[in-house]
């Protein structure tokens, strides 16, 4: 009863902790401490240890609580929270999610209508995103299952240079189903994101290379005409 009661307990978050122990809350009688720059100090009684972190000026932090002594090491724990956040956060940045979009046509699909899916086909490619291309036939548009296979080929086709034909076309009950995946990674599709973004972004600031490459073309002339006015003043 009472071991059920400490695991429920647990699970409302009493006693589980992801954060090491540090400083006093350390209840060992000695450690293996390592120094600020990952020297090897050797196996010291806590108070030996508590003692030199408060020299330095920093924290001792449990680093290795299942090794025996435990392992220690004298650093700056709230900056060492702070640069773990920070790759955290640029991890979660960068971490691509695959995401397979969905794209619906009829297999007599308006030229315009193509187009227009085509284009939201292209855009999905070139965001890293793989794309489930359904045909959908009604009534005896069931018997003509060749059309859809066709329509779907002729897309591939046209989006061959983004993407490749990831699963072929197949009959699914009234729907003809193909997937296609994309050529470009989808870290690589958000850090060129990330780059045409800032690029825009200083282009509007008037930032650009160009802009700045024109500026400077734009005075000289004024410098060199200025030149003539003064040389009759001094004749």
């Amino acid at each position: 009863m009472a071991a059920r009661q400490a695991v429920a307990w647990c699970y409302r978050g009493g006693s589980i902790s992801a954060e090491p122990r540090i400083n006093d809350r350390i209840r060992v009688p000695e450690v293996r401490l390592v120094g600020p720059s990952g020297e090897q100090v050797g196996i010291v009684p806590l108070a030996k240890a508590l003692e030199l972190a408060q020299e330095y000026d920093l924290d001792l932090v449990e680093v290795a609580a299942t090794a025996r002594p435990p392992v220690c090491k004298l650093m700056d724990y709230g900056k060492f929270k702070y640069e773990s956040a920070m790759k955290a956060r640029e991890a979660r940045k960068n971490q691509a999610h695959t995401v397979i979009k969905e794209m619906k046509l009829r297999p007599k699909i308006d030229p315009h209508d193509y187009d227009t899916k085509k284009g939201h086909v292209v855009r999905f490619l070139k965001q890293g995103d793989k794309v489930k291309i359904t045909i959908m036939f009604r009534g005896r548009e069931q018997s003509r299952p060749e059309l859809g296979f066709r329509l779907l080929q002729r897309l591939a086709s046209d989006v061959e240079d983004l993407g490749f034909i990831e699963s072929n076309p197949k009959q699914d009950g009234r729907n003809m189903i193909m997937v296609l995946g994309p050529h470009k990674k989808k870290t690589e599709a958000m850090a060129e994101a990330r780059e045409a973004q800032a690029a825009r972004k200083a282009e509007r600031q008037g930032l650009t290379p160009d802009a700045e490459s024109e500026g400077d073309t734009a005075e000289a002339p004024s410098a060199a005409a200025e030149a003539p006015a003064e040389t009759p003043s001094e004749a």
